[in-house]
């Protein structure tokens, strides 16, 4: 039986695997960055997602890191999802086994990505799959159709997957169709929790009815979304607008450069040193680097923090 579900609602912050110069994991910088989190009023980290370059780690890196955010966020408010998928379910069944260990309040899988599933069929056996190794923990497919390449109808998995996996808490929806988006949220009467996943679109998806989100940007701009959620909230769609075009100018300057690459030296400037990124995504030069603050000094992003 699944234990009670805490939704994620609020700003649930995506968090970066930290490496050592060389490459390897440096588990040491996790404390650093949950207190960060902390610090900047987040309470939930989504761990070894995408921004947590995942599918780069070894199934005992992935391990590792989920054991040192649990002994991290003891005694802390932080609460933890952690996010299992893998091509090989083998390795995500042990994940998710270990993440209820560890007292995780939801874990999340995307689909496999390199054999996809070619049917809602084949992709809810993979979830029902996973799931059943965490039997009390709440699971939330993880839908990223422009990194997996799996792109079927969510609606329609939430109908199939309702049946099939007792554990379905919702979806980690990282799509820009708002409309499919709608159709989520109101399926089977609003019964599942549909976190959004695209930051840049955050204001729309608050329009539609989102109560949370999860979103890499929230690992250095967590102020700009907390502003935004607050200005929506009280009805001042001007403010709210003006906060998100922050974010889309924000975004745009870290994507000219490697999205990855670029947060991460950003994370770095902010104090919170989580090395490089992993190949196949890129590291920037120190000329880079320097390029990537004057930019965002010239849109004012420093003092929006």
């Amino acid at each position: 039986m699944m234990t009670p579900h805490s939704p994620l609602h609020g700003l649930v912050t995506a968090t970066h695997t930290p490496f050592h110069s060389d490459g390897s994991l440096n588990l040491t910088a996790v404390e650093k960055q949950a207190a960060h989190l902390l610090n900047r009023g987040i309470r939930m980290a989504f761990i070894g997602g995408s921004t947590g370059e995942s599918q780069s780690l070894s199934l005992d890196e992935r391990r590792a890191l989920a054991q040192r955010w649990a002994e991290v966020a003891q005694g802390t408010s932080l609460r933890l999802v952690v996010h299992v998928g893998s091509n090989c379910l083998v390795d995500a069944r042990a994940l998710a086994s270990q993440a209820e260990r560890l007292g995780a309040v939801a874990i999340s899988a995307l689909a496999p990505s390199y054999f996809k599933p070619r049917d809602l069929d084949a992709l809810v056996a993979c979830c029902t799959d996973i799931a059943a190794a965490a039997p009390s923990t709440p699971f939330y497919f993880y839908d990223i159709p422009g990194l997996t390449g799996v792109n079927l109808p969510m609606v329609d998995f939430l109908s199939l997957a309702s049946e099939r996996v007792p554990t379905l808490a919702g979806l980690k929806f990282t799509n820009s169709d708002l409309m499919a988006y709608q159709l989520c949220r109101h399926s089977h009467g609003g019964r599942f929790d549909i976190p959004y996943g695209t930051d840049e679109w955050l204001l729309a998806a608050l329009a539609l009815g989102a109560k949370g989100a999860v979103g890499s940007s929230f690992n250095f701009a967590a102020p700009i979304y907390q502003r935004l959620i607050a200005a929506f909230d009280r009805g001042d769609l001007e403010t709210a607008r003006m906060e998100q075009f922050r974010s889309v100018q924000m975004i745009r300057i870290l994507a000219q450069r490697g999205y990855l690459g670029s947060a991460k030296a950003l994370m770095a400037m902010l104090g919170v040193d989580v090395g490089p990124a992993r190949l196949p995504n890129v590291s920037l030069t120190p000329e880079q680097m320097g390029l990537l603050r004057k930019d965002l000094e010239d849109v004012g992003f420093f003092g929006w923090l």
